[in-house]
């Protein structure tokens, strides 16, 4: 059996107010699903790793090989919970290690 390879994306929100977890994870799927139906989504293995409510900066995983669609329906995230909202990617890493140290 094949290991499943991961990608550790970590994105900046740029929002007025902090969604929850729960809604920002939701707009996330939202924007997956809406790309490239239900079928896309179940393939990307999103999940959502951490998240600093100082800094708005939430971590989320996903598989190598559905990174590129993940990315692309991330720039189509226009609202969080209602509110207007941007997100921004701020660094892809295969390790979470590697990710935090290009953050900061």
């Amino acid at each position: 059996m094949k290991r499943v390879k991961r990608r550790y994306i970590a994105l900046l929100l740029e929002c007025d107010s902090l969604p929850s977890e729960r809604e920002f994870l939701d707009a996330v799927w939202a924007a997956v699903t809406k790309l490239y139906g239900e079928v896309g989504a179940s393939l990307t293995g999103l999940s959502l790793i951490n998240f600093d409510g100082k800094r708005k900066i939430f971590v989320i995983r996903t598989s190598l090989s559905s990174l590129s669609m993940v990315k692309t329906s991330l720039a189509t995230v226009t609202t969080v919970a209602g509110k207007a909202a941007a997100l921004n990617v701020l660094a892809v890493s295969g390790t979470l290690k590697a990710l935090y140290d290009n953050v900061g």
